[in-house]
């Protein structure tokens, strides 16, 4: 099923993630373009997305084109900056992270469920 990514492309994204995940979990996907593992980690994203994707929303951010942004992101939500990396953010925190090939539909899954 197709992933609907919501790009984030400035500080103001971010804000509206945080406040945006107190109704609903976000999801942010931190892609390097010229990266096969990053190729890889968006291809299993995608490819194992359920067609009831609606519980989560799904933000995607260009690491290449906005690295600024993506250390913003790991100081907003006190991660470790990686790349590829994904991020749940429920009540304005991040509740669950992942990077390289550990980024997978069920571990997310997972993690919504024990929200």
């Amino acid at each position: 099923m197709p992933i609907n990514w919501i790009a984030i492309t400035s500080s103001a994204d971010i804000e509206h993630i945080k406040a945006r995940s107190a109704e609903v979990p976000c999801l942010i996907f931190k892609h390097s373009t010229t990266c096969n593992i990053s190729a890889i980690a968006k291809y299993r994203l995608e490819d194992d997305w359920p067609a009831t994707g609606s519980e989560i929303e799904p933000y995607y951010l260009d690491l290449l084109q906005y690295r600024d942004l993506s250390r913003y992101i790991a100081d907003t939500f006190e991660v470790y900056h990686e790349s590829p990396q994904v991020l749940l953010i429920s009540g304005g925190a991040c509740v669950y992270d992942a990077s390289h090939l550990d980024i997978t539909v069920d571990e997310l899954q997972e993690a919504l469920t024990t929200m």
